[in-house]
């Protein structure tokens, strides 16, 4: 077999690796370079248009659907327990503030009033009585001490009468001896003498008495003068007391009548005719339409750069897209939604999966605009918040 020329290969090989006409078209349009800035060009246009999207949009607001309208509402609750005898609204019903929602038998309320004015007029009496008694024992006093004196007048009369009837009695016994004095003489200056002892004996006790009787009556005077010392018939403990139940009483009485407490919308009626309501039980509710708000659920990665009092667009689906509502961010909630559920979650088990978590915004709305198309509470909400204003 003859061998192959080296040469020769080496010219077949370099026929067999020759590009065709179209690869080598491609190699020219690749190695053009208008072609590289054209591709350059498009690249950092695309680039830019992507950078200003995100300045311009994503980065200067951010927004949710998650939002609910929201008020303090006021609830109705009798501050007494009677029957109803009357409610004048019904639900939807627009009030005003102090018009009649609700009124109460008042029968029993009356009789209340009438006897704690009994008692307010008795305690009145009760003190001009007590001022009068002090003066009538201020005169017991006196008297008493008047009593003291005669007292001691008729000790005095008693030891005179002693004294004279022990001397004759000594005088008529010195006598008898000689025989110039009859016994039956002697026996009655005897008996003359005991009498008159009895009678010192009596004087004595009777100051005794006088003075019990007096310090008895400075007692009496030194008890009531303690219940009016200080004060008048207006200042007096009991006729205060007596002026409080009347109060009272007077204000169950205006409590028989239950009036709005609020402008608002009447909701939630829970009372009828002939019901007995007891004190501190609901009977019906008061929205403030006025004055509602929103409460803007939002994702815990938007809120970087939300602020209070950042403007904030709300739309409603009960009017649609053409009517936009105007707000203010006025501040956030203290936690959570699940962080105040009836069950909060508990993260720190063994199997845990991050959940995004939203915080409630509240969002004041503008008053005109909510009187031009008013809301109700519950209604969905878009919040939309300006967040271009970095403060």
């Amino acid at each position: 077999m003859a061998e192959r020329d080296p040469q020769e290969s080496f010219n077949a090989e370099s026929r067999e690796i020759e590009p065709t006409p179209s690869e080598a078209a491609a190699v020219a349009r690749s190695a053009d370079p208008r072609r590289k800035k054209v591709l350059l060009g498009l690249t950092a246009g695309i680039l830019l248009a992507g950078g200003g999207w995100y300045m311009f949009h994503d980065t200067g607001e951010v927004s949710t659907d998650n939002a609910y309208v929201g008020a303090d509402s006021a609830q109705v609750t009798p501050l007494v327990a009677a029957a109803v005898v009357q409610v004048p609204v019904v639900n939807t019903q627009y009030v005003h503030k102090g018009d009649v929602l609700l009124r109460l038998d008042d029968s029993d309320a009356r009789l209340a009033v009438e006897k704690a004015q009994a008692a307010y007029l008795k305690a009145r009496r009760q003190f001009v009585q007590s001022s009068a008694t002090s003066g009538s024992l201020a005169a017991q006093v006196g008297a008493r001490d008047a009593d003291i004196g005669q007292a001691r007048a008729q000790l005095v009369a008693a030891q005179s009468a002693v004294a004279k009837a022990k001397a004759d009695l000594d005088r008529r016994e010195h006598l008898a001896g000689d025989g110039f004095v009859s016994k039956e003489e002697l026996t009655s200056y005897r008996n003359a003498y005991v009498t008159a002892e009895a009678t010192l004996r009596e004087s004595q006790a009777a100051i005794t008495q006088a003075q019990a009787s007096r310090g008895a009556a400075q007692q009496s005077y030194a008890a009531n003068q303690a219940l009016i010392a200080g004060t008048s018939i207006d200042t007096s403990p009991d006729v205060a007391a007596a002026r409080a139940a009347l109060d009272q009483a007077r204000l169950d009485l205006e409590r028989m009548v239950i009036r709005a407490p609020i402008d608002g919308v009447v909701t939630n009626r829970q009372v009828q005719v002939g019901q007995r309501v007891a004190a501190g039980n609901p009977v019906m509710t008061i929205v403030p339409v006025g004055a509602v708000y929103v409460d803007a659920n939002f994702k815990e990665g938007q809120l970087e750069r939300v602020r209070p009092g950042q403007p904030v667009e709300l739309k409603s689906d009960l009017y649609g897209s053409n009517v936009v509502y105007h707000g203010r961010v006025t501040g956030f909630a203290g936690g959570t939604g699940s962080a105040f559920a009836l069950i909060p979650a508990q993260n720190a088990t063994g199997n845990w999966i991050k959940v995004v978590q939203r915080l409630p915004v509240r969002v004041a709305l503008d008053p005109k605009e909510l009187a031009s198309h008013p809301l109700r509470v519950g209604l969905s909400m878009e919040a939309t918040i300006d967040v271009s204003d970095r403060r």
